[in-house]
């Protein structure tokens, strides 16, 4: 089963941040081995939106930065295509309203894939499999 990483998942992962569970990172470990670890386009603006209001400091340039953080082979990338937008916006209710995590859930949905998350909002939304 294919594993998608939620943005500050994959932020932790990639800065090897203490706040990543060591459950979600050896689950991200096995997804690597097994070549199925998935991040949604969308996840790379929210990184760089969070660059950009000042609420992120990386340690060096935002493309280079995401140069190293995209390795072929570590992660596979999601388009933004019709049917996770579509999707997006007929989630089961009751969801909330932020439409960077609508996106993110409908990714897993559509990709039938574990969403890797800390946040207590989606972890309590029962239309989604996560893991933390």
């Amino acid at each position: 089963m294919p594993r998608l990483l939620d943005t500050h998942a994959w932020i932790w992962w990639v800065t090897e941040d203490a706040r990543l569970s060591r459950k979600a990172k050896a689950e991200i470990s096995r997804a690597v081995e097994d070549r199925d670890l998935l991040l949604s386009m969308i996840s790379i603006w929210e990184l760089a939106k969070k660059v950009e209001k000042g609420q992120l400091t990386l340690d060096r340039d935002l493309n280079d930065w995401l140069d190293l953080a995209l390795t072929p082979g570590s992660l596979q990338l999601v388009e933004l295509d019709r049917r996770i937008l579509v999707e997006s916006c007929r989630l089961p209710k009751p969801f909330h309203g932020d439409p960077a995590d609508q996106i993110i859930v409908s990714t897993a949905r559509t990709y039938t894939a574990v969403l890797i998350t800390k946040d207590r909002r989606i972890r309590n939304y029962s239309q989604v499999h996560t893991l933390w």
